[in-house]
């Protein structure tokens, strides 16, 4: 896909004002952030397995490249080859030429964020060979020439109805009326079933990737990427570096992360652990080519204070629980990783330069650092790229010839600084401050109708009122209340007999 990143604020306003998209968000984080709630609430130590998570994450990052190789060595004892990636471009012509050399007309594909990441599937169909998506949500995008706005749920901003339309257009099968999301389910079956019978080559990603035993792990819901992996003779994984863990014994500890941050399940429906190729007499893949993918991960891997953003296991909790993802959508962020963790990476893969919105499409609430399962320090990454994005501006003005110390500013920029200039001359002067606050809630209950406020033309919050409303300020301010109650309780207390006054 091509990356819209830049138009980030836009993309959003067009999110936004989309009825249809709106309620298939609230719909969709909304079970994601209830399921993971109950799934993680049955593990009281849910708190250590996140601390054991991280240091395993950790311990594999600090030791990445002796374990790149270690995990080679493995694949290799068992059969398979690893090829090595430095972009997008040679990874795509690494797939292409294995395709070609094997005579290999058709490709079926299970959910990989990687693949999506290189534009894979326009690779392999630019050079002649039919590729199908086998994961139910990315078929279905892959029909309406969509693509993913989620980590787990490619298609989470369609609604049944829109998938019914999809497939009645497409396949030119209808959907009964009783018969609902399982009759549509029936319908992607049918197809796909001979897709995978007749193809050359399955192509999977990997959840995680086992230094000590050239392992891959690929975990999901529907069996589709087992079937990719074991029935067509050829098994292509694309991988990136950062999805090695050193030792089986840690999947432990990770496998129980994932499934219950990802869709708030103890495990996934099927968990795959694929080791070399099958055995003779055996069902399975004959060949194995493992392409690990760098495409700008060591250079994230060489900033110390972003690196830590590599331990992202692609569980998408953080997104579920962010209110700009919430509202937006995925598709705002203009490219593949979206959501929290997608505003940390997609600059660092892109260049800040071509994603420059997006630290900034966050409230830093730290709601994606509570729910990550491997605790990455997702807000201070963010102020970290924000800082990055000020210093460019203020270097490409200093080339421009302006002054380095006083760069242009947006008017949004401006509106920002003097907001914060007003804050702080108030907070630190209690009459100002009360004074503000009581002027503020007349004026804002003035505007207020049921209790909302649809609709404000100050700068500052006239961009909030657009797409939402803003509660109306209470009656009565949460000070005067604490003075009222605090002076009740004084004169209770003066008129209890001595011994029963308690001292405050």
């Amino acid at each position: 896909m091509h990356p819209t990143s830049q138009s980030f604020k836009d993309n959003a306003h067009s999110a936004l004002t989309n009825d249809t998209l709106q309620r298939a968000l609230r719909k969709a984080t909304g079970r994601f952030v209830n399921e993971r709630a109950h799934a993680v609430g049955e593990r009281p130590d849910f708190q250590v397995l996140r601390e054991q998570g991280r240091a395993i994450k950790a311990d594999a990052l600090e030791r990445l490249p002796e374990l790149l190789e270690q995990f080679e060595e493995q694949v290799v004892a068992r059969g398979g080859q690893v090829h090595w990636a430095r972009t997008a471009s040679e990874a795509n012509a690494i797939v292409l030429r294995i395709a070609k050399a094997e005579g290999v007309t058709r490709v079926v594909k299970s959910k990989s964020m990687a693949t999506e990441e290189t534009n894979l599937n326009e690779a392999l169909e630019g050079g002649g060979l039919e590729v199908v998506e086998t994961d139910l949500g990315e078929y279905i995008l892959q029909l309406d020439h969509d693509y993913p706005s989620h980590i787990i749920a490619p298609a989470v901003h369609k609604t049944k109805e829109q998938v019914a339309d999809i497939f009645e257009r497409e396949l030119h099968e209808k959907n009964p009326p009783d018969a609902g999301i399982p009759g549509l389910n029936a319908i992607a079956r049918r197809a796909l079933r001979s897709k995978f019978l007749s193809s050359q080559m399955g192509i999977t990603g990997a959840n995680f990737a086992v230094a000590e035993t050239g392992t891959l792990v690929v975990v999901e819901n529907e069996g589709n990427a087992a079937l990719t992996s074991t029935v067509p003779r050829i098994h292509v994984a694309m991988v990136g570096i950062e999805k090695i863990v050193p030792r089986f014994d840690d999947l432990r500890v990770m496998l129980k992360l994932l499934a219950r941050s990802a869709t708030g399940q103890r495990l996934t429906s099927y968990t795959n652990f694929l080791t070399g190729v099958a055995k003779e007499g055996l069902e399975g893949p004959r060949q194995l080519h493992i392409v690990l993918l760098d495409n700008g991960r060591t250079k994230i891997y060489d900033d110390p204070k972003l690196a830590g953003s590599l331990r992202c296991i692609r569980c998408g909790a953080c997104l579920n629980a962010c209110p700009v993802y919430q509202k937006t959508g995925g598709h705002a962020y203009g490219w593949v990783y979206s959501g929290p963790i997608g505003a940390v990476i997609t600059p660092q893969y892109l260049g800040v330069n071509n994603a420059q919105p997006l630290p900034f499409a966050s409230s830093l609430c730290g709601a994606c650092y509570e729910v990550c399962p491997v605790k990455i320090e997702i807000p201070h990454m963010l102020l970290e790229l924000r800082q990055k994005v000020i210093d460019g501006e203020i270097a490409k003005q200093a080339q421009d010839g302006e002054h380095a110390a006083k760069p242009r500013k947006s008017l949004d920029r401006i509106m920002e600084g003097l907001s914060f200039k007003m804050f702080s001359m108030a907070a630190t002067r209690p009459w100002l401050w009360r004074l503000g606050t009581n002027i503020a809630r007349v004026l804002l209950r003035s505007k207020a109708s049921g209790g909302q406020i649809s609709s404000l033309p100050y700068p500052v919050v006239r961009n909030w009122t657009q797409v939402r409303d803003l509660p109306a300020p209470a009656r009565e301010s949460f000070m005067s209340q604490w003075r009222s109650q605090r002076g009740a309780n004084a004169a209770v207390a003066e008129q209890a007999p001595p011994a029963e006054r308690k001292v405050e």
